[in-house]
């Protein structure tokens, strides 16, 4: 019996708040865009996003998307003046989000969980695509293996029995999670899957002076027939 299988490309990267390294002393969403536009990915999860980007981000890139603030966000148009003109003297301090892009499919659906407060705010949170019914989840961990297990518990429990794609930036080089696989990862960047599978290894892609993270891109593969199953 024939079954169709749909490869799906997975981007995760850490945007270093729309910053460069060394600093280029000005703002950069036009490269991190142009980047992003050149790349082949159907969800990418961002993480240390200036919080004015993701609907911009969107546009330019014709996708779906879905931010939370995380932290240094109070104030924010000032932080957006600064961070704007001066991004490599305000940093962090510019304000922070993650955001998830998808391409091809419509998000119907959006969820956050804070992990923790202290030393800062770290939220996971994940969006359902409206055809696959698959769940993308998102986070920026703070290293902690409790975050990270929440993390993965919070992305189970809302996808009921559906497939769940969960990548971020997890501050851990390796760890394992109840109920995923690991898909790929670089670093501390990771993707793992629930009902999905693998598909190759992970690539990380050329970034030139973007951020101080590398993206990594995963391809993983679902069950063409499960669409839209509960």
């Amino acid at each position: 019996m024939y079954v169709a299988v749909v490869v799906l490309h997975v981007l995760t990267w850490n945007l270093f708040h729309g910053r460069a390294v060394p600093g280029a002393g000005r703002d950069l969403f036009d490269e991190f865009a142009s980047a992003l536009a050149r790349w082949e990915w159907d969800l990418a999860l961002l993480q240390e996003v200036p919080p004015w980007w993701p609907h911009m981000l969107a546009a330019r890139l014709n996708a779906d998307a879905r931010s939370t603030l995380t932290s240094r966000n109070a104030f924010l148009p000032v932080r957006r003046a600064v961070a704007t003109r001066w991004p490599d003297v305000i940093k962090s301090n510019g304000g922070g989000a993650n955001a998830i892009l998808i391409r091809g499919e419509a998000i119907v659906e959006h969820r956050t969980r804070r992990l923790c407060i202290w030393p800062e705010r770290r939220w996971v949170h994940a969006v359902r695509l409206h055809t696959s019914g698959l769940w993308v989840a998102n986070l920026h961990g703070g290293g902690a293996l409790r975050d990270a297990h929440r993390a993965a518990a919070s992305a189970l429990s809302w996808a009921g029995g559906r497939p769940v794609v969960l990548g971020g930036d997890f501050n851990i080089r390796a760890l394992t999670l109840d109920g995923f696989t690991h898909a790929g990862g670089h670093d501390v960047d990771h993707v793992f899957v629930r009902a999905l599978e693998p598909s190759g290894p992970a690539s990380v892609l050329d970034h030139g002076p973007l951020s101080d993270h590398a993206p990594v891109r995963v391809a993983v593969a679902k069950d063409a027939s499960s669409e839209g199953a509960a």
